[in-house]
């Protein structure tokens, strides 16, 4: 069986059926990996693309852009790097108005314990996030 690491264009082609040539293809390629005959791999740095264009480029609402997202990384076929984080970044971003990137930090520091480092006060708004003590 083949792998395939997602770009960002599948994705988008996928989710936006807007082309006529790639989205078809896109489609053919996920039905490949639903069906078990190949496996596509989705990371974090594709979803983070994607949802700054589906956000800026397509103007879609951070609750759908989150729920597509989270339905393709919870798809039969689909292998998700950290996944578990992945989808509660997604759901942070859903109801929050945070930049994905930190909703995806918060989520990496909610799992494994770690601090965030960072000067932007927002953290403090996950309850759940330890942050670092920059004497600021």
């Amino acid at each position: 069986m083949t792998n395939y690491l997602l770009d960002t264009n599948v994705l988008i082609r996928f989710l936006r059926d807007d082309h006529d040539e790639h989205s078809p293809v896109a489609q053919g390629l996920f039905l490949e990996a639903l069906s078990g005959e190949c496996l596509l791999i989705l990371t974090d740095v594709a979803v983070a693309e994607a949802v700054w264009v589906l956000l800026s480029v397509y103007k879609i609402d951070r609750r759908q852009i989150a729920e597509e997202l989270q339905f393709i990384a919870k798809s039969p076929g689909v292998r998700c790097v950290n996944r578990n984080e992945l989808l509660d970044a997604l759901d942070r971003f859903a109801i929050t108005r945070f930049d994905f990137l930190d909703c995806y930090l918060a989520a990496m520091a909610a799992a494994s314990g770690d601090h965030v480092a960072t000067f932007d006060n927002d953290f403090v708004r996950f309850t759940d996030v330890l942050r670092w003590d920059h004497g600021v």
